[in-house]
Order: structure tokens, then sequence, then C-alpha cells
């Protein structure tokens, strides 16, 4: 069976935020992106929104769709998930996060922790990022 999920790059001042999972959860203690499944009755835009909100308690803007991964050997996964990775700018901080993780950083592209510290295949989107800032590609990403 697989899930729909959504992991979202949230943005500011040229820098990605990550958070580090909570020790409960699975590749609990490695950094990530924000995400989580899709609920009934949304749509992945608004699940990504949602899963914003409630991880880091920022609201943002401008959410792009980078790219859809359906690979069904995803790094780190239980489930055969399907991703929908978003991009989008941090706007305001307005709320709290949840208890999923144990801290937020906002890194530089240049100033990632190291890839065995990322759960998933979460560092692999970061760079699919960064190479459609190097040299754009047409989006979403397929794949």
């Amino acid at each position: 069976m697989r899930h729909a999920v959504v992991d979202n790059i949230v943005l500011k001042d040229g820098k990605v935020l990550l958070v580090k999972r909570a020790a409960n959860l699975l590749e609990g203690g490695k950094w990530g992106l924000v995400g989580g499944f899709v609920d009934r009755d949304e749509t992945v835009k608004e699940a990504a929104t949602r899963e914003i909100m409630e991880e880091t308690g920022y609201t943002v803007s401008d959410i792009t769709l980078l790219g859809i991964i359906d690979r069904p050997d995803r790094k780190g996964e239980d489930r055969q998930n399907i991703s929908f990775v978003y991009f989008s700018n941090a706007v305001e901080k307005i709320g709290n996060a949840d208890n999923e993780s144990e801290a937020q950083a906002w890194f530089g592209l240049s100033e990632l922790p190291g890839e065995e510290e990322f759960a998933f295949d979460h560092f692999y989107i970061i760079k699919l990022y960064a190479d459609y800032l190097r040299k754009p590609f047409a989006l979403p990403k397929i794949g």
C-alpha cells in the first residue's frame, strides 16, 4: 500500500528550514524537511501548508511544486510513500512547533548537515532544489 505525503523546502533569506525528528518517530534524531501524510479531504497543497504550520508555526507564500517522487525504493521508508515536494517562502512565525521535532534550524545550501544525518531521502531532495536553482528545469520533476 502506498500513501501520499508532502515534503516541504521552507526558505528564508537563502536558507532552508530543517527539523530534527523526534526520537520516537521513524528516522528519529535525524534532520529532515517539514512534511507528513496528506489527510483525507485535503489537497496536497493544503497538506503542505498545514504540515508547515503544525511542525514549525510558520505561514508561507509562493508554494511551488518542485516534483513528485514515486520510487518504490525511497531511502528509509517503511511504506512506499509517494511524495509531493514543494518549496515555499516563510512569511511569519505565528505558532509553535508540534512534538514531532526536537529542534528547528536554518541552514544555507552550502552548510547542510552531512548526508548521513538526514532522514529518508531529504538530502537528495534539497540537492534537487539546489540543481534547480543552478540550472532551472521544467517543473514538476517526476520520478
